[in-house]
């Protein structure tokens, strides 16, 4: 199964069988998630922790835009062993790495069917501060809020695709009963409407998986760039963990 650039398609695509494409290695399984504690400032005295930006292409950005060290993770909140990754690494990483100022952490999502797709975009639509907390969420529960995307029938991917190209996603998210599960996490039914109707959202989303495969030659997720460069059969945090330990040297 693949994930085509058009949304019309993506939208009907409900679960993959993984995380990666084809020609992919996979990640590992990893600790069970901890909740993430607060940092303490670096030495400039800014909580780098807890600094987060928009970038011009399209990720978020946590830390100091101008840290020695710059990671990028190209992830999908469907994939397991991205969810594994994020439970073994994102509380060293913010709060050893990235408080420190030394080192940037930069998400990038790498959607691969149109379950991620409806999740990516309402996790982004709150912008970048409260995406970190959206994205633990997503990924702690990811069992639980991928469940009802496996329960569509084969009339309920028809009449997606029989519906106009701007209204497909979010009655996926709908029958994948997403509303419901943002609606505890901050985003009102409002919102999550405005979000999903959004076509520069769905844009940038696709553009970002077009990076990934495009630009960094990326088979798979999760996908780590540091300093502009692709981390070749890296997947893990016991594997990345070493090569951000040498960038800072």
């Amino acid at each position: 199964m693949f994930v085509p650039n058009r949304l019309a398609a993506a939208a009907v695509l409900v679960l993959l069988a993984g995380c990666d494409d084809p020609s992919s290695a996979a990640g590992t399984k990893a600790a069970a998630v901890t909740k993430v504690a607060a940092a303490p400032a670096g030495k400039s005295g800014i909580d780098w922790a807890n600094t987060a930006v928009a970038t011009p292409e399209g990720g978020f950005l946590l830390g100091n835009p101008n840290a020695k060290v710059k990671l990028l993770e190209f992830a999908s909140l469907s994939c397991p062993h991205c969810k594994d990754f994020h439970a073994a690494a994102f509380e060293t990483i913010r709060n050893k790495y990235v408080a420190s100022g030394n080192v940037s952490y930069e998400f990038r999502n790498f959607v691969l069917n149109g379950a991620d797709f409806a999740a990516s975009v309402l996790a982004r639509c709150q912008g970048p501060r409260p995406f970190f907390g959206l994205l633990g969420s997503f990924f702690r529960d990811q069992t639980s809020w991928l469940e009802p995307f496996t329960t569509l029938t084969p009339a309920d991917q028809a009449r997606l695709q029989a519906m106009p190209e701007d209204q497909q996603i979010k009655a996926l998210a709908e029958l994948g009963k997403l509303d419901a599960y943002v609606r505890t996490r901050g985003i009102t039914r409002a919102k999550f409407d405005q979000c999903l109707a959004d076509p520069k959202a769905s844009s940038t989303i696709q553009q970002l998986r077009t990076q990934a495969t495009d630009t960094y030659k990326l088979t798979g997720t999760p996908g780590f760039i540091l300093n502009g460069k692709t981390q070749e059969n890296v997947f893990t945090w016991d594997q990345l963990e070493p090569r951000i330990q040498q960038a800072l040297r």
